[in-house]
């Protein structure tokens, strides 16, 4: 079964119309090639596949001339298409590019080198709950195999937790290593594991380097190459002007509620439900599902967080309000000492509390309680 992926492909359509190249940025397996594809490329290139990457051995030769939509797959394999990109969209009128990659603008650094002014850029994350069509059935699959189409889609929990682990070993073996980075898959591995009991909490660089007996500098890369390849999220304090001490170390999360699962051996929904990390695995959850359906970028979102507990799990602006996300897994939400302190503390808008029950209804002025099915409509309608 296919998903139709709408509201990503117009954006991409929208981003034609201003700019000769569109780059779909996200983790491999993410459905990159497939929502690319949907919008009948003209001549398609795949650098995974050995033939089309003889044939780029010439790209000059073989791009220049083409006209309409032209589509090169993984082009992280192949950097050196950038400069070459920026002289054909500057040579020719009739075509457009859309490139695909694994690795996020940090990583790809010449792409804005080359292309600053002619690119465009999309994220394309995991499949979220509003893409879904039985929300009810559908979203306790999702929270626990994650939003990889391949894993949400499979038949049963067993298969989707294989696939998973079979994912973490590729991404370990192939892509880091493609990356330019020469670090053992078995060193990565257990330093990705072990991160995965910070999920969720403020991360201390200085704890972790000396746990895994490494620099703070070696904490540093090593989060950088997985922040680079989708895999993780750093949320940084929000920095409001307040008289307060505030927390200003990033929160830690693995972006895949489905990746965080099988790192810390959680195959089930029995299994996820008595797990003492099911509080932060649904907040991790909700935020992703929050950025995904309101289209926010990595750099818009924070958390807010003082040294006396008064505490926001999501904060950023969209329509010029000031949003804050408070993520509680419970049947009945309620507004906690330490977020009413925050929502004065920063004079929010509104304060949204994301759970898992049916209905959204008001919890008292300017906070409301919002099902996690109803998200996205609700957020739309209500911001």
């Amino acid at each position: 079964m296919e998903i139709p992926r709408n509201q990503y492909r117009a954006r991409i359509q929208e981003y034609l119309s201003l700019f000769p190249v569109v780059a779909i940025l996200g983790p491999r397996q993410i459905g990159k090639t497939t929502l690319a594809k949907s919008l009948s490329p003209d001549h398609v290139f795949d650098l995974e596949n050995p033939r089309d990457e003889e044939a780029l051995k010439n790209p000059q030769i073989v791009l220049e001339g083409l006209q309409g939509l032209v589509m090169i797959d993984e082009i992280q394999r192949k950097p050196e298409l950038f400069p070459l990109l920026r002289y054909l969209v500057d040579t020719q009128v009739n075509t457009r590019y859309v490139i695909l990659g694994s690795a996020n603008r940090n990583l790809m650094n010449r792409s804005s080198e080359s292309l600053a002014g002619r690119i465009a850029y999309l994220e394309l994350s995991g499949l979220s709950l509003q893409e879904l069509e039985n929300r009810d059935k559908e979203y306790k699959d999702l929270f626990l195999r994650g939003g990889y189409p391949r894993s949400l889609l499979s038949d049963s929990d067993r298969l989707s937790g294989i696939w998973r682990k079979n994912y973490i070993d590729t991404i370990l073996k192939e892509d880091v290593p493609l990356l330019g980075f020469q670090i053992p898959e078995r060193t990565l591995l257990r330093f990705w594991t072990m991160i995965s009991h910070y999920h969720g909490q403020i991360f201390n660089f200085s704890e972790l380097a000396r746990a895994f007996e490494i620099s703070d500098t070696t904490v540093r890369k090593y989060l950088e190459i997985l922040e680079g390849i989708f895999l993780i999220r750093l949320l940084h304090p929000y920095h409001a002007n307040v008289k307060k001490r505030l927390v200003k170390a990033p929160k830690f999360y693995i972006r895949d509620s489905g990746l965080f699962h099988s790192l810390q051996n959680i195959e089930s929904w029995n299994d996820l439900i008595r797990n003492p990390k099911i509080g932060a695995s649904w907040e991790n959850f909700a935020i992703e599902e929050v950025v995904k359906c309101l289209n926010l970028d990595s750099d818009q979102v924070y958390f807010y967080r003082t040294h006396a507990g008064a505490e926001i799990d999501l904060v950023f602006r969209h329509r010029g309000k000031l949003i804050g996300i408070e993520c509680k897994f419970s049947d009945a939400p309620k507004l906690t000492p330490g977020s009413k302190i925050a929502k004065e503390d920063l004079g929010l808008d509104h304060l949204y509390l994301i759970y898992p029950g049916d209905k959204s209804f008001p919890i008292e002025k300017d906070t409301t309680g919002v099902s996690i099915k109803d998200i996205g409509n609700y957020l739309e309608r209500s911001i």
